[in-house]
């Protein structure tokens, strides 16, 4: 990953990001010295974006098949809901 400073903002604006994106796929911009944000072209966000969802969903999956989820209706649902609330109020 390339590195941008606050400064290259400030003096080459926009360019300077694009300058970089032109062969990395991100960059870190440090600002006094200590890396602070990240920037990626909108396609390699929309990237990593699926990848998390994916990643989410496959831990759902597992949690489903390990018997740490509960299905259930919405009906049936509210009602286990209801109940933990008044149980909790009861205390």
């Amino acid at each position: 990953m390339t590195q941008l400073t606050a400064n290259d903002l400030k003096v080459r604006g926009i360019a300077a990001i694009e300058s970089v994106l032109i062969n990395h796929t991100e960059a870190t911009i440090s600002v006094r010295g200590k890396d602070r944000f990240v920037v990626m072209d909108m396609a390699q966000y929309h990237y990593l974006r699926e990848c998390e969802l994916e990643a989410a969903l496959m831990q759902s999956k597992a949690d489903v098949a390990a018997g740490r989820a509960v299905q259930e209706s919405a009906q049936d649902h509210m009602a286990r809901l209801d109940a933990l609330l008044n149980d909790t109020s009861a205390h």
